[in-house]
């Protein structure tokens, strides 16, 4: 079977539609799977639609990644877009020829200073992780590369600076799509730390403050990657192999925080993608965070606790699927404002919360609970307790729903043995891992025999965890203790219908 490649698809009469050839204007940080049926694809709608007319060239950001292996098909990949809509199962599939080249840097740094240096580069994309903008003293201006992504970015500014005609020079436009709060401003504090240690001067301090743009986004679309179970099918219906396929969910949506004339230089609008420029991503993350995190992590342990492995089986559960729309539209939605600064209405926040369901339910994603419950410990107060806070300050008693999540959180966090890996719990006869800090680990050790009530009041002392001593909130540590009570006398199954109940 041959490659993916224009040749191969020539070769096969293949009717979609294609960019073989077209300037390099989007210059991508990142190569893995997320960006590629995100990104890289929207960029390949914008080509098709409105007449973008760009390529991306894409650079790893590490020294081991997908650049040989996405080259040898011209930097052709398939996507596969699968979920629930309208009622009904959809599939979408697409070649994406967005991208024209991947490169090593570490193995060819002068083709990103010759990047630097190209006037028709104008937008940056990036999506090096969690821990990728973060400023390491220790690079220098002449390494080649910088071992950071913001030192990267600052020596590629640089270059252009000079090459370019210094003040004359046209700036770009950063897109960050790293999970942290605020990524584009963090990137630029980062740039603006290289351009003090490393001496660069004022005038390209002044050049990128007032040329280049760093805009801050938030990105939402589950991205699965490599079908590895259903490669040798898909591939064999393509009649071509495709050692990069991609597969995601079939919502996205990425609000970019930016000038209002972003909306007319990028024509997102215009392919009609579910892209937003706006001057404040708060508000649409704050949503997403307290509504498809928050009842996310709700439900993750309790569901495991009752028996379940995976989300979308665990929801064909009568008790856990009302377990999880009880939390979302009799406690989550009753918190959140509807306030002109929020910008939602209570009508546009059911519609978003009926589309979360859809997602949760996706046949083609099978969303592993211990794969969520990484790290709930953290997660648990930046998405779930903000709407405990706001519920209780508003009806004067805890919500049973995330409540029950709380104490799923305890028991599921009671394990018996340290091992290297991390805590180990126990399910029936079955062991699974517990992975958080090792601090919180060796915590919950420590506790293992406790009583429930013993439990509830070590943990809820934790102000380090939480922000503030959870004793201090009405009715919280009582109902942490009466329901870790009931799971431990009737099991996980009869708490859920407890929470379920009507009051």
């Amino acid at each position: 079977m041959d490659q993916l490649s224009y040749k191969t698809l020539e070769k096969q009469g293949f009717k979609g539609y294609l960019l073989p050839e077209a300037p390099e204007r989007v210059l991508q940080f990142g190569e893995g799977n997320f960006l590629r049926a995100f990104v890289d694809y929207f960029f390949d709608l914008a080509n098709e639609r409105a007449g973008f007319n760009g390529k991306v060239v894409v650079f790893q950001p590490i020294r081991d990644g997908r650049a040989k292996e996405l080259n040898e098909q011209n930097g052709l990949y398939t996507v596969y877009l699968r979920g629930l809509q309208d009622g009904g199962e959809v599939v979408e599939k697409r070649v994406v020829s967005s991208i024209s080249r991947v490169v090593n840097p570490y193995e060819d740094f002068a083709a990103l200073m010759k990047c630097a240096a190209d006037p028709l580069i104008r937008f940056v994309v990036s999506n090096t992780t969690e821990a990728g903008i973060a400023y390491d003293p220790a690079c220098a201006l002449d390494d080649a590369p910088p071992a950071s992504f913001p030192g990267k970015v600052a020596r590629f500014l640089y270059e252009r600076y000079r090459k370019l005609g210094g003040d004359k020079a046209k700036g770009v436009v950063f897109l960050s799509c790293e999970l942290i709060d605020h990524n584009g401003a963090e990137l630029k504090r980062c740039v603006d730390l290289y351009i003090e240690q490393w001496g660069l001067g004022d005038g390209f301090k002044k050049w990128v403050d007032e040329q280049n743009v760093f805009c801050s986004t938030m990105v939402d679309r589950i991205v699965t990657g490599y079908p590895r179970a259903e490669a040798d099918k898909l591939n064999a219906e393509n009649g071509y192999l495709d050692k990069n396929l991609d597969t995601g969910e079939i919502f996205a949506i990425w609000y970019i925080e930016g000038p209002a004339w972003l909306a007319d230089e990028l024509p997102f609008k215009k392919a009609g993608l579910p892209i937003v420029v706006c001057d404040d991503c708060r508000p649409f993350k704050q949503r997403k965070v307290r509504i498809l995190n928050g009842v996310q992590t709700t439900l993750v342990l309790a569901s495991f606790l009752a028996g379940n492995d995976i989300m979308r089986f665990a929801l064909k559960d009568k008790d856990i699927q009302d377990f999880g729309t009880k939390t979302v539209y009799r406690e989550i939605l009753p918190t959140l404002p509807y306030a002109d600064d929020f910008r939602f209405t209570e009508a546009d926040l059911k519609e978003y919360a009926a589309v979360i369901f859809d997602r949760l339910h996706n046949p083609f994603i099978d969303h592993r609970l211990l794969a969520i419950s990484l790290n709930t410990t953290s997660k648990w107060r930046a998405r779930v307790l903000p709407s405990v806070l706001a519920y209780q300050q508003k009806f004067g008693r805890v919500p049973k729903c995330m409540m029950l999540g709380f104490a799923a959180y305890l028991e599921f966090y009671r394990g018996f043995r340290m091992d290297e890996k991390g805590l180990v719990g126990r399910r029936g006869n079955e062991e699974y891992p517990i992975c958080d800090d090792r601090a919180i680990l060796e915590f919950f050790l420590a506790h293992k025999d406790d009583t429930p009530e013993a439990l509830a009041d070590a943990v809820c002392s934790r102000e380090d965890w939480w922000g503030l001593d959870l004793h201090t909130v009405p009715t919280f540590v009582e109902e942490t203790k009466r329901q870790l009570r009931l799971i431990g006398e009737k099991g996980m199954h009869a708490a859920i219908e407890d929470a379920v109940r009507e009051d």
